[in-house]
């Protein structure tokens, strides 16, 4: 009677091995202090950091959506995993968070080695990019789950904060001005309605020029994290607002209290060429829904400190805060 392998079932256990191997060194480049130990444990160790007098661990998941079908079905890897940090890191800040570690997931139908290798590759630079470890993951192989080509990225990263500085919706006032932080696209909301508007309604392809370069590297541009920024200037920051699933509008009401609006200045806000591109068959306010529009966060900053954020950054004013009823309006 023949006998039936791991692998005649699918699983591939040396490939496994091999990208293990693989991205060791890719792990080894986001070390800094605070990691305890290094790959191949049952679980990733960080110490708490010093110099908090209340330290607060936060934790924030998320993945990188229909995104990754364009990285599939283009074949370029090495950009989505830059994504899948930026979407958790940048939502730790909303709170005041700094990031400390991060860890991923990678399920697929058939570990390609040279396809994961490449998308722990950008896990990794978007690790440097945040300043913040990355210490483990899972990966998982399941034929019967996924197509063989397929693959989905789930990701968790975890900051700590200052237990006094978390409540950042309190220290909301009207008066309060709205800055604006450029995107660098779409980040990584909308990519549903964007391939059926671009690929199915419009007939467009991935090497179609847009704006001097291919389309495709348009729509994969990585989400900007902001990290760096805030670490920098946390102390002129009231509040943030990460402007992703929902947009402006529903997004910018999370920081603001009850008895209070934010009023945006619609053509404040400088759109990207992409988003012109898609709003030619979908509508102004559903454009505002679905995507970020060109803004990737939105800083809620006294007035003192407007001047500041602005030399610092590559910010623009969009609006203020008022009284009024809890939500953002667009005039």
């Amino acid at each position: 009677m023949s006998q039936i392998s791991y692998k005649d079932a699918g699983v591939d256990i040396d490939a496994g091995n091999s990208f293990v191997e693989n991205i060791k060194p890719l792990v080894k480049s986001t070390k800094i202090p605070g990691v305890l130990g290094g790959i191949g444990s049952f679980a990733g160790a960080f110490e708490l950091p010093k110099g908090f007098k209340e330290p607060v661990m936060l934790a924030a998941t998320d993945g990188v959506g229909t995104k990754l079908k364009l990285a599939i079905d283009s074949g370029i890897h090495n950009t989505v995993g830059i994504d899948l940090v930026a979407m958790c890191v940048n939502d730790l800040l909303c709170n005041f968070g700094t990031p400390s570690f991060f860890l991923d997931y990678y399920a697929t139908g058939k570990l390609d080695v040279n396809v994961a290798t490449n998308v722990v590759a950008g896990i990794a630079e978007g690790c440097i990019r945040s300043e913040c470890a990355l210490i483990g993951g899972e990966t998982a192989e399941m034929p019967g789950m996924y197509s063989e080509d397929d693959y989905d990225l789930a990701g968790f990263a975890v900051g700590v904060a200052e237990k006094s500085e978390m409540d950042r919706v309190s220290l909301v006032r009207a008066g309060h001005k709205l800055i604006a932080l450029p995107s660098s696209g779409l980040h990584s909301n909308g990519f549903s309605l964007a391939r059926k508007v671009l690929f199915d309604k419009m007939k467009l392809d991935f090497n179609e020029d847009f704006n001097g370069k291919p389309l495709i590297e348009t729509l994969l541009e990585p989400t900007n994290i902001y990290v760096k920024m805030f670490k920098e200037l946390k102390n002129e920051i009231v509040g943030m607002a990460h402007i992703t699933g929902g947009g402006i509008v529903e997004n910018l009401p999370r920081v603001l209290p009850e008895g209070l609006m934010a009023e945006v200045k619609k053509d404040s806000i400088k759109v990207l060429p992409i988003f012109d591109l898609i709003g030619q068959h979908v509508d102004a306010d559903e454009m505002f829904r679905a995507f970020n529009m060109g803004v990737g966060m939105i800083l809620v900053v006294e007035d003192k400190n407007v001047d500041t954020i602005l030399s610092k950054t590559d910010g623009y004013l969009i609006g203020e805060v008022k009284k009024g009823k809890r939500e953002a309006i667009m005039i």
